[in-house]
This record gives C-alpha cells, sequence and structure tokens, in this order.
C-alpha cells in the first residue's frame, strides 16, 4: 500500500511542475528578444548571402546556377579537396608532434618521427592543392588571400609585442604616466578615414614627405611608398618578384598604419591585465632572487596569458575584415599589391556589379575567418593560464 500510495503524484508535486513550466516560459520569453534580434542581424543575412550566391546575381536576380560562383574561385571542388586535406593532415602533424614532447616514454622519438612525416607530407598536398587551384581558379581572390595573410602577419603581432612593451614601461611609477596612457590611445578612437588621408600625405611619394625626409637622413634615396607594387625584399637586392617575394612598399605602408592605429587599443588592454597581477607574487620572486628579467618571463607572461590569447584572436579577425583605411590608402599604382579580400568582395560588389560572384567569396572569406578563430582557440586557448 506504501508504494502505491508514491505512485500518486501529490497536490505539491503536481504544483511544482506547474511553477516550472511557467519558469520555463517566462525564461523564453524573455530570451527570445534577443534570439530574435541575433537571427535578424547575425543568422539571416548569412543565409541570404548564402541563397545570392546560388544565382547570376548581377544587380537583380539572374537564374540560379547552384556552385558556380565557387567553382570560379576553386577551379573545381577537386582542387578545395585536395587543398583540405594537406591542412588537415598538417594540423594533425603538429597535433601529434607537439604531444610528443609532453611524453616521458620510449614513443617519444617514435612520436616525433611520425608527427614530422604527417607534417611534411601535410604541407606537400596543401601546396600542390593551392597550385593547382591557383592554375584554374579565380587568381584575383587567392592574391588577395596571400595580401591578407600578409597584412594580417605583419600588423598582429607587432601590436602585441608593442603594446605589451609599452603597457609594461607605462605600469611602473614614471612621471606623467597618464598623460602618455591618453596619448597612446589617441590613434583609436580617432576616425581611420582621417588619419589615413595624413598617412597618404606622410608616405607621399614626393622627395619633401615626411617619409622620405626622415629616410634621408639616413642617406636613403626616396622612395614610392604608397605607390610602390615591389616587393620589400627586391627593394634590398633579393631577386624576388610578385606576392611570392613577400608584401609590397606599398602594402608596408598600410601594415605601419594598421600598427599606429591599434597598438594603443592592446597597450590599454594589456595595462588591466598587468593591473589584476598581485604584487606579493612579484615581491616572493624578489625575494628569492629572481632578476626583473625572470619576473617579466616567467611571471608577467603567463599571468597575462588570456589577454594576449583575447587580443590575438580578436586581431587576427579584425585584419581579416580591416577595410576603411586600406581602401583609402591604396593607388592604382599598387596594383593588386594591396588588394585584400575584404576590398576585392567591394570590388566586385560595387563596382563589378556581379552580386552573386561578391557574395559568394564573402562567404568563403567568412569560413576562413571562422576556420582562423576555431583554429587559434584550439591551439592558443591550451597554453593560457587561467590561474
Amino acid at each position: 500500500m506504501e508504494s502505491s500510495k508514491e505512485l500518486i503524484p501529490t497536490k505539491s508535486s503536481s504544483a511544482f511542475k506547474k511553477q516550472a513550466r511557467r519558469d520555463q516560459i517566462t525564461g523564453i520569453l524573455f530570451t527570445f528578444p534577443a534570439f530574435l534580434i541575433i537571427f535578424i542581424f547575425g543568422i539571416f543575412p548569412i543565409g541570404y548571402s548564402i541563397y545570392m550566391s546560388l544565382f547570376n546575381w548581377q544587380v537583380t536576380k539572374g537564374p540560379f546556377i547552384g556552385d558556380k560562383n565557387y567553382l570560379l574561385i576553386f577551379g573545381s571542388w577537386w582542387n578545395l579537396l585536395v587543398l583540405v586535406a594537406g591542412l588537415g593532415l598538417f594540423v594533425l602533424g603538429f597535433f601529434v608532434w607537439t604531444r610528443a614532447f609532453q611524453s616521458i616514454n620510449n614513443g617519444q622519438r617514435l612520436a616525433h618521427i611520425a608527427g614530422a612525416l604527417v607534417l611534411i607530407l601535410g604541407g606537400v598536398i596543401f601546396i600542390t592543392g593551392w597550385g593547382m587551384m591557383y592554375e584554374t581558379g579565380n587568381k584575383d581572390f587567392l592574391n588577395s588571400l596571400i595580401v591578407t595573410i600578409y597584412y594580417a602577419l605583419g600588423t598582429v603581432p607587432a601590436e602585441i609585442i608593442l603594446g605589451l612593451v609599452l603597457a609594461y614601461i607605462l605600469y611602473q611609477d614614471i612621471i606623467g604616466k597618464e598623460a602618455f596612457r591618453i596619448i597612446y590611445f589617441l590613434p583609436y578612437i580617432t576616425p581611420s578615414i582621417s588619419t589615413a588621408v595624413v598617412f597618404q600625405i606622410i608616405f607621399s611619394s614626393r622627395e619633401t614627405s615626411l617619409a622620405n625626409t626622415i629616410i634621408g637622413f639616413f642617406g636613403i634615396d626616396p622612395l614610392r611608398w604608397r605607390f610602390e607594387p615591389r616587393p620589400v625584399l627586391n627593394l634590398l637586392g633579393f631577386d624576388v618578384s610578385g606576392l611570392a617575394g613577400g608584401p609590397s612598399l606599398a602594402l608596408v605602408t598600410i601594415i605601419i598604419f594598421g600598427i599606429w592605429s591599434f597598438v594603443g587599443y592592446n597597450t590599454v588592454i594589456f595595462l588591466s591585465g598587468l593591473g589584476n597581477i598581485p604584487k606579493e607574487i612579484y615581491e616572493a620572486a624578489e625575494m628569492d632572487g629572481a632578476s626583473k628579467w625572470d619576473r617579466f618571463w616567467h611571471i608577467t607572461i603567463p599571468m597575462i596569458s588570456p589577454v594576449t590569447f583575447y587580443l590575438t584572436l580578436i586581431g587576427f579577425i579584425g585584419t581579416f575584415k580591416a577595410f576603411n583605411h586600406i581602401y583609402v590608402m591604396r593607388t592604382p599604382s599598387a596594383q593588386n599589391t594591396v588588394v585584400t579580400t575584404s576590398l576585392l568582395v567591394f570590388d566586385r560588389f560595387y563596382k563589378a556589379n556581379q552580386y552573386g560572384v561578391a557574395t559568394a567569396q564573402a562567404i568563403v572569406l567568412f569560413v576562413i575567418i571562422l576556420g582562423l578563430t576555431l583554429a587559434q582557440n584550439k591551439v592558443l586557448g591550451e597554453r593560457v593560464f587561467y590561474g
């Protein structure tokens, strides 16, 4: 009898279930506006872009062409498959290689060899896939990816290093550090288009421009700066040409502007990270005889790794989406050496009126940014020290 009574729901349990359902409905009603905003301004534009990329869309909607806009980029899906397979093997080899250093058993050397072989194999397959894609795909789009990578690799590491150094200096007890903090942050809050116009004048090809005047003091002949399509290595005397020779001088001037614009932001964020490090840790290390360099390398760097991870993540995402200052500072003389993927998509959309092609290129760029973000989160996230 007692067991049968336990199976009969009581009035209190029924009321509890009703209250739980009311709470669920209330939670859904409270979160629905946020979900609706995310859907309208986030998910729907991406979905509609995918829809547009499947049509021959030129100002007005044309016939359905399926994946042809994407095939214009890759040449064929086989090219993309080879490229992705090579990249996947490269990532797998890197994973095996790094895990081998954490092993202390006899299989460590074997893991090193296996990781190295997979790395090399992945690299060879990736290069093969890229070559096949470059032969039959859209060279303008692939060149723009190379330019974007040059721009990202030229700006983000420099912004991180300079931002950390400036933050560490300003964190010390120096006179006027509050004023310096404001000064370093000014480039970030200044409209990028107006400052890009100023940089146009600074890096003009005229002999009397500020940049040429400065290098003139060191006996260097005037340079064309924003108008120079040749790679920097070529200007230094190396026999290289094209995008394979590295970034052009025109792109380097844009990289300098990017560093100048965002290093102040990184400095402020690093300062907040340094302020959260307990001073007792530094005092204990100093009592144990640790030098300033030891304290910086073994305490400061690990303790601000979450800040470094955050700035690196948003830095690479931002460089792949950069547009305003690059659009203002580019010149026809620089040719395609300063055309990033964002600019190429803009030109396809607004100048060539190829809406379908532009949206397909934008979707590919979105996938690349998403993949890069996930890869950074996996690789760098494991090295972050959260205390």
